[in-house]
């Protein structure tokens, strides 16, 4: 069935759709009487059906259905340049990232600040929104404003139980394997984890890192890409909690 998110929260009855999900609407040519799910990114779905030539729905029956990770988790990533961002918040929201920072570090190549970082925030808050739309998560992440790894680092409350990982390249001496490390979480553990841009981060940032409570995590032999690192463990801690 075709899924609808409407913001602000939904109650029972009829409901005028926005601009955005009108075109959803118009894209997928539905029509008045057809079914739909709609969801307000804060927990559950409700049956609805459309009216008013697709410009209205009608709410029928709420269900509290979660599609939640067992555990929260957050990713702080180097923004990858170009639409690779863009691909990274899609895939994170489907495997049930909690919360996404994009981080400016050193070796960043894309660097937002004022307006652009505004626009470029409402671009990916619209990507995640369509990524829950397709993949059936009723909760949206939390998009966070982007900002340099150093101010985000220094604006961290000390650790209140989380694990906090910072994804470590293979050359990197010391970092333990995911499955060593996976196995010393407690079930429902929240998890913190950042990782690079392109080139990674620099010593001086993986130094301040651990000093903010990150340990380093290895993913293995191969050196992965920005946009796939964080995604290589957001899919490996899923399956834990499967």
């Amino acid at each position: 069935m075709h899924r609808l998110y409407l913001d602000p929260a939904l109650a029972l009855g009829p409901r005028a759709l926005d601009e955005r999900a009108q075109r959803h609407v118009r894209a997928l040519r539905l029509r008045d009487g057809d079914p739909v799910q709609v969801f307000d990114g804060s927990a559950g779905q409700w049956s609805a059906r459309l009216c008013a030539q697709g410009t209205q729905l009608e709410l029928l029956q709420f269900e509290e259905i979660e599609r939640e990770l067992a555990r929260p988790v957050e990713i702080a990533v180097g923004m990858p340049a170009n639409e690779r961002m863009d691909w990274l918040v899609e895939k994170a929201t489907e495997l049930g990232a909690h919360a996404i920072t994009p981080l400016m570090c050193t070796r960043s190549v894309l660097r937002l600040h004022g307006e652009r970082a505004e626009r470029r925030g409402a671009h990916w808050r619209g990507v995640a929104v369509a990524a829950c739309e397709q993949c059936g998560r009723n909760r949206l992440p939390l998009l966070r404003e982007a900002t340099s790894l150093q101010d985000w680092l220094r604006g961290l409350p000390q650790p209140h139980g989380e694990a906090r990982c910072v994804l470590a390249a293979p050359s990197q001496p010391g970092a333990p394997g995911f499955a060593r490390w996976a196995a010393g979480l407690r079930d429902g553990q929240a998890v913190l984890a950042l990782s690079g841009p392109e080139g990674g981060l620099d010593e001086q940032e993986i130094a301040l890192a651990l000093r903010a409570g990150f340990v380093p995590l290895s993913l293995g032999p191969r050196t992965l890409r920005a946009e796939t690192a964080p995604l290589a463990l957001l899919a490996a801690l899923a399956a834990t909690c499967a």
